[in-house]
């Protein structure tokens, strides 16, 4: 890794952290709050899933502070206890959130599907792509570029994958916060406070895609700059 795209890394994990303590911030400040209707996580997401026409997706509990998410391959919707158990305006706006992923599932929200098409592509990627970029600026400095053109390709499927992330994500925030409002499952004064949570979880994956392209530009510059040499 050179020096400045070291620099750029380190700007963009010091901004991830900021936005990371913001968001631990805000679902614990909401987690506070107790949703006037009285209704779980699971009950949330249960009664989301069920006024979408989907019954063959299980709500489950698993392990880990924020660690929620859905699985398309079993289709489970996976909620942190804290989410799962809570009756909090955070619970009822992850749970939500989780579900309308299952609802992109069954729709086949093209984002989604093409984001479940590179994920083999991506975990082959992600184990190599490190050790052939620097091997490769090792090389491309002897004059021999191949390899780093092979680590920018490779590069580029995770970044493209995290690209695609972005609208997957903002979508099942939009799903879950349409419904939320309309079911009334959030008051007026609950609804925003869900809505912030979530725009400060969406961020994160901003963060990230950011990142991950302008590493990429970098290594696209070293690239070219070494043909031109």
């Amino acid at each position: 890794m050179t020096p400045s795209i070291m620099f750029v890394s380190l700007i963009f994990v010091g901004i991830s952290m900021l936005v990371s303590m913001v968001l631990k911030s805000k679902f614990k400040k909401y987690a506070q709050v107790p949703l006037s209707n009285g209704m779980s996580g699971k009950e949330v997401a249960e009664k989301m899933l069920r006024e979408n026409g989907i019954y063959d997706v299980q709500v489950i509990s698993t392990p880990g502070f924020l660690s929620d998410h859905y699985n398309p391959a079993n289709k489970t919707v996976n909620l942190s206890p804290d989410v799962y158990e809570g009756r909090s305006i955070s619970a009822a706006a992850v749970a939500a959130h989780e579900c309308g992923h299952a609802v992109q599932h069954a729709t086949a929200y093209g984002p989604l599907q093409m984001r479940s098409k590179l994920v083999p592509a991506v975990q082959f990627s992600s184990m190599i792509v490190n050790w052939v970029l620097l091997i490769g600026i090792v090389m491309a400095a002897s004059g021999n570029s191949t390899l780093l053109l092979i680590g920018i390709i490779l590069m580029a499927v995770t970044v493209f994958f995290s690209l695609i992330t972005l609208p997957v994500e903002f979508d099942a925030s939009k799903r879950a916060l349409a419904w939320l409002q309309h079911t009334n499952v959030t008051n007026a004064n609950e609804y925003p406070q869900a809505k912030d949570a979530l725009k400060w979880a969406a961020t994160t994956y901003v963060v990230a895609a950011l990142a991950a392209v302008v590493t990429l530009m970098q290594y696209i510059m070293i690239y070219l700059g070494g043909r031109r040499d």
